[in-house]
């Protein structure tokens, strides 16, 4: 089991949030609390980079859809960037690929 490492830049879009490792039930609230202490302002646009992730279970993929509701009740904005395959199967299955925008890497998802 690898452990959740979350590194947080700035981009001229908005925060970034690199994940690498596991995204799981016991390291969850890890990302959930460097969510919370995200200061988003209207009109911001999170980038949750996981090129680094090497797992995330249904708790992970939880963490994402509340990431987002918090960014719109800010009038901010959420998207994924180097989502790994096998995340990106899941997403697909059960529809979160159709509610977040995905792109290919963080350089893309941070361009204003």
């Amino acid at each position: 089991m690898s452990p959740l490492k979350i590194t947080v830049r700035a981009a001229a879009t908005g925060p970034v949030l690199e994940l690498a490792g596991e995204l799981d039930y016991a390291n969850v609230a890890e990302l959930h609390g460097a969510l919370d202490s995200l200061a988003l302002q209207p009109g911001q646009c999170l980038v949750l980079d996981m090129s680094g992730l090497e797992f995330c279970d249904s708790s992970g993929i939880t963490a994402l859809i509340a990431a987002r509701s918090n960014a719109q009740a800010v009038r901010a904005d959420v998207v994924l960037a180097a989502v790994p395959p096998n995340t990106l199967r899941v997403l697909r299955i059960v529809g979160l690929d159709q509610i977040f925008t995905i792109h290919p890497d963080s350089e893309s998802a941070t361009r204003p």
